[in-house]
């Protein structure tokens, strides 16, 4: 039997929007994988620390609040010290290209803005995680 997909989907910081969070992860979930959903306001500390334990392939971050230029490096770099880097961190919010740019050099996976079709999403992070398990 194929291991499912598990996906940690977090909502960082103050920002208490989660609608798409929660969208996106009933769809992952209505795609056949296991997902987390830590609720609002979690710190880089806590979500690492539950995607450890959740041993998850994924970290999906909901971030728009603006803060992505200092989350997603301060998970990715706790991920890294913590030994999951080979875990994806990717996610979703209002990016601008130039960050998600910048955010990708460092080692952070495709961003989704608002609108995205859910099934891109699926598609991304299944072709993704595949290719990290080869």
């Amino acid at each position: 039997m194929k291991k499912k997909i598990r996906v940690l989907v977090a909502k960082p910081g103050l920002d208490g929007h989660d609608r798409g969070a929660k969208v996106v992860a009933s769809a992952l979930r209505d795609a056949g994988m296991e997902v987390v959903y830590t609720g609002l306001h979690q710190t880089p500390e806590m979500i690492v620390e539950a995607a450890i334990q959740e041993d998850a392939d994924v970290v999906a971050l909901s971030i728009l609040s603006g803060a992505h230029m200092t989350i997603f490096p301060k998970v990715l770099s706790i991920l890294r010290e913590k030994g999951a880097g080979h875990m994806l961190l990717t996610g979703g919010g209002i990016i601008p290209k130039e960050d998600a740019d910048k955010l990708a050099k460092m080692g952070v996976g495709e961003l989704f803005g608002p609108g995205t079709p859910t099934a891109e999403i699926i598609d991304y992070i299944r072709k993704e995680v595949g290719n990290r398990k080869d």
